[in-house]
């Protein structure tokens, strides 16, 4: 069995963009995967026909030599727009070995460790009413674990103005009250989304009462590991850090200084399902749980769920399409097969491979038009995060 060709499906779905790639076999057997670099997906696409150039007529079994090859092929190695790359091809690659085998692509992992993957909600919000109004949906239908996403810029006149004062002092009272609206039972998390500081978010955290938060995720930029052990010293609240990490090397002083207690590992940036079962090892002998970031659609879904059935330290898996909203990202006109939420859990799929079947046709008749994120600025017009 040859690689014969990989083509890109760059699309426009839901409220994002995704881009999907197929690997195509002489066996005829052919394999889904999905990058996670979101909004840059043609600077992928370029990566991704540079690969294949010189993997076509290789054998899609060797699934780690092929992603050794991919790392490193050239001088300048890893990067976040060739990890994912990688991520899409590495993923395709289990599917097909997984049908090729007969068996769910977690067998290829080590097989299943759990019967079901339970998921926490991603809760976006611009004002208080809209965040008690979906937390009270999302309780009534069982769901007990709760991730913020704040907004509340959106509410103002000037949209694009991120005031990190005036958001901490908004976001902690509602938080506060929040929680005492749902009691203690509720797995509560927020993720602001690198837009703080070191000293804000210490701030932000001093001003709820202890327990108010089970974990914060992201408050600031992930590049300096040095800013994170700072900051880990000023506050008790357990991080969820990771979803930007582009290889286990970015990962490793993150979880060897224990600057982190959940990894929110990407499949589809980190360098697939190979480069993230080594992430999960290193996580497991620092006993920090594996929290997967899951922001996409049904082929990086069905991806985690494969990890975290195959993983002994996981917590829960990001969703984003729930029954407080839902972003379209799993339009099953783009997907007709697709994992199944049943409640706040995803069944742990049967069918060889990963479980994901996508409408090409549908793709290629669509015409791609690029997503920018919002441009954030602060009230004296300089930018920062969004």
């Amino acid at each position: 069995m040859k690689i014969t060709d990989i083509k890109t499906f760059p699309i426009n779905v839901g409220k994002g963009s995704q881009l999907v790639i197929k690997v195509e076999t002489s066996s005829g057997i052919y394999g889904w995967g999905a990058s996670g670099l979101s909004t840059r997906e043609l600077a992928v696409v370029g990566a991704i026909k540079h690969f294949r150039s010189f993997l076509i007529g290789k054998d899609p079994r060797a699934i780690e030599a092929i992603w050794q090859e991919l790392y490193r092929s050239q001088y300048f190695e890893g990067g976040r727009v060739l990890t994912a790359a990688i991520s899409a091809i590495d993923i395709a690659l289990h599917d097909i070995k997984g049908k090729y085998l007969q068996v769910p692509v977690y067998e290829l992992l080590g097989g299943k460790q759990r019967e079901y993957v339970p998921c926490f909600a991603s809760l976006l919000f611009t004002s208080y009413d809209e965040l008690l109004s979906k937390a009270t949906t999302l309780l009534n239908n069982n769901w007990n674990v709760i991730r913020l996403a704040p907004a509340e810029y959106l509410s103002k006149k000037e949209t694009s103005v991120f005031d990190a004062r005036t958001s901490i002092h908004e976001i902690s009272e509602w938080i506060i009250a929040l929680r005492k609206e749902i009691g203690s039972k509720v797995v509560l998390g927020i993720d602001y989304h690198s837009r703080l500081s070191v000293p804000e978010t210490v701030s932000f955290l001093q001003k709820m009462p202890v327990g108010t938060l089970d974990f914060i995720e992201e408050p600031i930029r992930d590049e300096s590991p040095k800013s994170y052990e700072t900051l880990r010293k000023m506050t008790d609240v357990p991080f969820a850090i990771g979803e930007e990490f582009a290889s286990k090397w970015q990962f490793s002083p993150f979880l060897e200084q224990q600057l982190t207690q959940f990894a929110r590992i990407d499949v589809c940036n980190v360098g697939g399902l190979t480069e993230a079962k080594k992430v999960a090892a290193m996580a497991e002998t620092h006993y920090i749980d594996v929290m997967p970031h899951n922001p996409l659609g049904p082929i990086c879904t069905a991806a985690s769920i494969h990890l975290a059935a195959a993983c002994a330290n996981f917590s829960w898996l990001e969703e984003i399409n729930t029954p407080a909203e839902q972003n379209g990202t799993n339009d099953p006109n783009f997907y007709p097969v697709q994992p199944e939420l049943e409640g706040a859990n995803y069944k742990i799929p049967t069918v060889p491979g990963l479980g994901v079947e996508f409408n090409e046709e549908l793709a290629v008749k669509q015409l791609f038009k690029p997503v920018e994120v919002p441009r954030l600025q602060k009230p004296d017009g300089s930018f920062t995060n969004w």
